[in-house]
């Protein structure tokens, strides 16, 4: 399952996080299944975490990169 969750995309990462925050905030579910549901969306919020974090990292590369030739660009 873990494996599973690693392939996810963010948008349905977080789509599915937004159905069982839903499901929760409703009440209306057995502590069992509260309890599976919890644990599901703790997984999907690190991975949502996680995601996030590699595109933030990705950006700051690109941004880093793009002042370096905006740098050199300006001095020619």
């Amino acid at each position: 399952m873990a494996k599973k969750q690693e392939q996810q995309t963010f948008e349905a990462a977080l789509a599915r996080l937004e159905e069982i925050v839903a499901q929760l905030e409703a009440g209306d579910v057995a502590l069992e299944e509260a309890m599976t549901l919890y644990e599901e969306g703790v997984r999907l919020s690190a991975l949502c975490q996680s995601k996030l974090a590699a595109a933030e990292k990705k950006m700051d590369e690109i941004l880093e990169l793009d002042g370096t030739l905006r740098d050199k660009g300006g001095a020619s």
